[in-house]
């Protein structure tokens, strides 16, 4: 963000003060916001150090930390941002950290989530495009076996804990069950957008009106509407002007960056589903070749944090144009940027609609069917790629009673199970 729409942000937030219930910001969330920002950058990266997993296990890492935990949101809150976040283009996973973070310190929180839940993936990925590759393939490492095991236990404890909140009764564990068989038995993305809306659907004609509790605060995000409207509007003209910016000038920039922005702006589902999607940008076109597309995607698996940052490797990797520390950070960018954009965008008007009676109702049968969404993920990939003897079997489960029981925080839990894997397998 440059330092002028900062001053912008900042002086329209403080002409807005003070609020109330249908504002965004409040004085004192000015006056603290540095610390709180501070205090999202120290949490998220420790969870970009040790989120191992993919995009499933990161919400469940997520629920972990921002719910059990530090509780800055409760059950029904972070649902409802998972929710969103699954109907939106782009990394569902950064998405909801994105939001977490702006909830917590407004656009610098965004920004301090994205940035430590991030970088040390693609700094990984970027130093494996230098030449780290001479490691060799690590898919079979110990540590890695004891990694996706450590990520089964976090899955189930999320699914568990949200299950216990969200699908309290009958009717709406049947939505979770419809939602769960749908997934399993069409492991599609679009079955699973398809779910999320029959869910809602269900809930509206099916479902009791929940009225929110009268005693919760409503969460704020500190985004003036202006700022909002205009974030959907630069993730609309940047989707369509930049293709013909390429098309008019051939400039090599350019088309790093329209590449890679088109590719976090049109895939719905994020993690592998993004992978077709890169191939055909950047394999298609030259940029990079078929072999060193998939060594990096490989050397993906082993990193964690968001699989999108294997756009950092594919911008190292350039051929034709910016390459290098310079292309990585084109490529990541403009990969994250639409994503960016759009909580920016569309989280401050979601926070009032989702507390009107219909919408609740929506919301009510939607978090049910991403408790059932969640639960086939559990099985498949979680659970089918994690476990894999009966050694791996013995440390998730181990894992899930050290979370669920124990109370032991989700990093200690992901290191413990990479230090056992690598001694035991």
């Amino acid at each position: 963000m440059s330092s002028a729409a900062s001053e912008l942000f900042v002086n329209s937030a403080r002409r807005r003060l003070p609020t109330g219930h249908h504002g965004c910001v409040t004085t004192s969330s000015v006056r603290l916001r540095p610390k709180n920002v501070w205090e999202v950058f120290r949490v998220f990266l420790r969870l970009g150090v040790t989120s191992f997993g993919g995009p499933v296990a990161h919400l469940g890492y997520f629920h972990e930390e921002f719910v059990e935990r530090r509780r800055w949101l409760n059950d029904r809150e972070y649902a409802d941002l998972v929710a969103l976040c699954q109907f939106l283009p782009g990394p569902a996973s950064s998405q909801v950290g994105m939001a977490i973070g702006l909830q917590r310190a407004g656009l610098w929180g965004l920004l301090a989530a994205w940035s430590a839940f991030t970088l040390p993936s693609a700094i990984v990925l970027v130093g494996f495009a230098f030449g780290v590759a001479s490691f060799g393939d690590l898919s079979d490492a110990g540590w890695i076996s004891g990694l996706k095991a450590a990520a089964v236990a976090v899955v189930a404890h999320a699914v568990f804990g949200m299950a216990r909140t969200l699908t309290p009764d009958a009717k709406r564990a049947t939505i979770a069950l419809l939602s769960l068989i749908a997934v399993l038995l069409i492991p599609h993305v679009a079955v699973q957008v398809i779910a999320i809306v029959a869910a809602g659907l269900i809930g509206l004609v099916w479902l009791r009106t929940e009225a929110p509790d009268a005693s919760e605060p409503m969460k704020h995000f500190s985004v003036p509407r202006p700022v909002a409207i205009g974030s959907l509007a630069i993730f609309g003209a940047l989707l369509i002007t930049l293709p013909l910016v390429v098309a008019a000038t051939g400039n090599s920039v350019a088309q790093l960056f329209d590449s890679f922005y088109r590719a976090g702006a049109l895939v719905f589902g994020g993690g592998h589903v993004v992978l077709p999607l890169l191939e055909a940008e950047v394999v298609g076109t030259g940029m990079v070749s078929a072999d060193a597309f998939l060594a990096g995607y490989g050397a993906a698996q082993a990193v964690p944090g968001p699989l999108f940052t294997f756009a950092a490797y594919l911008g190292a990797m350039n051929e034709l144009g910016p390459t290098g520390l310079v292309g990585a950070a084109i490529a990541l960018i403009a990969v994250f940027l639409p994503a960016a954009l759009l909580v920016i965008g569309v989280l401050p008007f979601w926070e009032r609609v989702r507390h009107f009676s219909h919408a609740r109702r929506v919301l009510m049968g939607v978090n049910a069917g991403v408790v059932g969404i969640l639960a086939a993920a559990l099985y498949a990939p979680v659970f089918t790629l994690g476990i894999t003897s009966p050694l791996t079997l013995a440390i998730a489960a181990a894992a899930f009673v050290a979370l669920r029981m124990w109370k032991a925080p989700a990093w200690a839990v992901v290191i413990a199970a990479a230090v056992l894997g690598w001694l035991l397998l």
